[in-house]
């Protein structure tokens, strides 16, 4: 039996929290998956699982071998690392993820600038708009906006995104300037559905820390950032976006941004990696090329 190849399994079903999930992931059947995992029960003569209709739960001693199994696999990995070559120079594949659009206007430029520079290191750059989880989806690094959970993860700054309303200015010459959020009400809005998605808009009277949501009037639903940018621009209703996502619009005069008085603080934007002991060059090397570049064109904003 083959224990390093025992205990990834495990850790995946325990990460994933069922069998058919973690096949998946793997791209194994679920029986040899399962097979497996009691290949390992009993040879350790310890029942590691207790499995259900719904999930898998990890019993008193697989909770033990699982935290041990990290260990190994974490020292296993950074071995082959350091056999590769990756401690002594910059090389190797780094998997990369961040927001599409975001990713599409300001880490792509950073990474084609990188590969020109570094010509020992691929990057796999995965462009989405959900959290993929770090560990468990093999990725060295990502690009959040928002407030990061307090976790494992190791976050540098990269700097913050104002989130504003736009209507374009057709719009409000037949609706009126809005003088406070509650004028929305009055607005058709355009809306997006994300696995980010929140019920409704918040923002901050001046001068007070408490914020308070609004719910628009929503007359069209979309999937994408761009069909609601699209959607404002040709007069269907207010939106709220990040700015560097209407920036162009409202430069060209597309769209206005109102309410300014009424914003939240900006969102923070993070570079995040797994603390896993001794960082590899390729990422050390993404970090510190990459962390000027984005703060350049993406400063704090106030």
């Amino acid at each position: 039996m083959d224990r390093i190849e025992a205990m990834t399994m495990l850790i995946r079903v325990a990460d994933t929290g069922n069998f058919s999930a973690a096949a998946r992931s793997l791209n194994v059947p679920v029986t040899t998956l399962s097979r497996k995992i009691s290949d390992l029960e009993a040879a350790l003569g310890a029942k590691l699982l207790v499995r259900s209709t719904r999930r898998t739960d990890l019993t008193d001693a697989g909770s033990s071998y699982l935290a041990a199994a990290r260990r190994i696999i974490e020292q296993v990995e950074e071995a082959e690392r350091e056999a590769a070559g990756e401690f002594t120079e910059p090389k190797g594949r780094l998997v990369v993820t961040a927001p599409i659009q975001f990713g599409q206007l300001h880490v792509l430029p950073v990474v084609t600038d990188f590969l020109a520079r570094f010509p020992e290191i691929d990057i796999r750059l995965l462009l989405q708009d959900r959290n993929l989880q770090l560990v468990e989806d093999h990725i060295d690094m990502a690009v959040r906006i928002g407030r990061l959970p307090d976790s494992s993860m190791i976050a540098t700054s990269v700097g913050s995104i104002r989130m504003v309303v736009c209507a374009s200015p057709r719009l409000i010459a037949a609706q009126g300037m809005p003088e406070t959020p509650l004028d929305l009400s009055r607005f058709p809005s355009v809306t997006i559905e994300t696995p980010l998605s929140q019920p409704g808009w918040q923002f901050r009277e001046a001068g007070d820390r408490s914020p308070f949501s609004v719910s628009p009037t929503p007359r069209l639903s979309v999937t994408t950032v761009e069909a609601a940018l699209q959607a404002a621009i040709r007069d269907a209703g207010v939106i709220r976006l990040f700015h560097y996502q209407v920036a162009d619009a409202v430069k060209a005069g597309d769209l206005k941004i109102i309410l300014e008085d009424y914003e939240t603080d900006p969102v923070p934007v993070s570079l995040i990696h797994a603390s896993r002991g001794q960082m590899p060059l390729k990422m050390r090397s993404f970090l510190d090329f990459a962390l000027p570049r984005l703060r350049a064109v993406f400063p704090i904003e106030a």
